[in-house]
């Protein structure tokens, strides 16, 4: 019997690593000559825009608010002293000067209630009545005329605290109406369908510039004489009325992407239409068009500057 001789293998260098900074770049940015290619392109274009829009936009910019310095930047730097001199009148509009802590709060308080609602621990069912309480102390922060605040006309609001009002009001009240909306044209009822159509077209094919004319100027005219609605709550109305029809829209996609078995099984557990479509249905659909409902909001947030035209 002939003895077995071990032949040992050569060593082999070791895997490279899936793990860490370079391997992340490597896999993102290296992978291939064509990817590597168009990472030292970018890399080339960004040294060759960034240092002089730097240089131009920070360290030779005027900050303060001195015309002569200005004008001695014109071909080196930018100016930005209309920003520290007008900052307020950006951010506030024609809001009192003396008064403008009251919007500032007014903000602060949406925006931190804003992401408490994104967060999971917060989706309570005291978060609805919360949204209510901090819509109505907002309101007062920024009305006045109660507890020795003075009052403030709404056609003095403006800036940023109007833009997050208009939006914020307009989508807590547009996103519900928007779920029912989309409901009604998945129903089976031919009138509710009708009519939930009719709207959603009729909105969505005219402008938003066009439903804030008509909330302006045209929906008084049919008001009773002597009878006055603020412009500010007609805006939000037409504002409202716009985003809810192109949210249905969106809510309707994610229904009609779930499968038909769900219904199915819910009506085969006995439960009722509501039930179904609040514990079965909308919880799956919603999720599916979380990407489009977003992209809804931020252009609700954007479409807000054409209220300066009424």
């Amino acid at each position: 019997m002939s003895a077995v001789v071990f032949t040992p293998i050569e060593s082999r260098p070791p895997p490279q690593s899936t793990q860490g900074l370079l391997a992340w770049l490597r896999r993102n940015f290296f992978d291939g000559w064509l990817n590597s290619l168009a990472t030292v392109v970018t890399l080339l274009l960004l040294l060759w825009v960034v240092p002089p829009l730097f240089g131009w936009s920070i360290v030779n910019a005027v900050f303060a608010p001195d015309n002569a310095a200005c004008r001695a930047a014109v071909d080196t730097g930018a100016c930005w002293g209309v920003v520290a001199e007008k900052g307020r009148l950006i951010l506030f509009g024609r809001y009192p000067y003396e008064q403008q802590w009251r919007p500032l709060v007014a903000c602060a308080i949406l925006i931190a209630l804003l992401v408490a609602s994104c967060l999971r621990p917060f989706w309570k069912p005291w978060l609805a009545p919360l949204w209510l309480i901090v819509l109505a102390v907002c309101y007062v922060l920024m009305s006045g005329g109660v507890f020795g605040l003075s009052e403030v006309e709404t056609s003095r609001w403006g800036g940023f605290p109007l833009t997050m009002a208009l939006s914020v009001v307009s989508l807590v009240v547009a996103f519900p109406l928007a779920v029912l909306v989309a409901l009604g044209r998945s129903s089976h009822l031919p009138a509710i369908r009708a009519v939930c159509v009719l709207y959603v077209e009729l909105i969505r094919g005219v402008p938003l510039i066009s439903v804030l004319f008509m909330a302006s100027f045209m929906f008084p005219l049919f008001m009773p004489h002597g009878t006055t609605i603020d412009v500010l709550v007609r805006v939000l109305v037409g504002m409202t009325l716009f985003a809810a029809a192109y949210l249905a829209e969106v809510v309707r996609g994610g229904l009609q992407a779930l499968p038909k078995g769900q219904v199915e099984a819910a009506q085969a557990l006995g439960l009722t239409y509501w039930q179904t479509a609040r514990k079965i249905v909308l919880p799956q659909a919603l999720r599916l068009v979380v990407p489009a409902i977003v992209g809804s909001f931020i252009s609700v947030f954007k479409d807000t500057s054409l209220v300066t035209i009424v």
